[in-house]
């Protein structure tokens, strides 16, 4: 059974999103890649905060100024079959990020519709990974 456990949004300023969601929700930090992501968490949910306009890796494109969900992710058991069961779904493979061995590992893949989401069997950073 997969379980959502990490949501990822675009934000034009990094520190002043992070911010905002530290003081009105609560929202722990508990990780920062300076000058692309800050990951909060409310001991359930990571909420992954990025600066994408620096990023571009094969089979995603560069938000090109757009704001909001980028994708979301699941927590699996079986990281290699729910890929393959993804596959044969019509899901298509993007790419991995991460160290294999590490929280924040991930496979990327989008869904029939195009929408864009990840799996892991590790985690994310301040998500509980249960």
């Amino acid at each position: 059974m997969g379980k959502l456990r990490h949501l990822a949004i675009i934000v034009k300023d990094l520190e002043a999103s992070a911010q905002f969601y530290e003081k009105n929700l609560e929202m722990k930090r508990v990780k920062n890649v300076p000058n692309a992501a800050v990951y909060l968490s409310d001991g359930v949910m990571n909420l992954a905060l990025l600066n994408y306009d620096l990023v571009n890796r094969p089979g995603s494109k560069t938000a090109d100024g757009v704001v909001g969900l980028h994708h979301f992710g699941f927590k699996v058991d079986d990281l290699d079959g729910t890929g393959e069961k993804i596959k044969e779904s019509g899901g298509v493979y993007c790419y991995e990020f991460g160290e294999p061995d590490s929280l924040n590992y991930e496979r990327k893949f989008r869904d029939p519709e195009g929408n864009m989401f990840d799996i892991s069997d590790k985690g994310w950073f301040g998500a509980l990974n249960e």
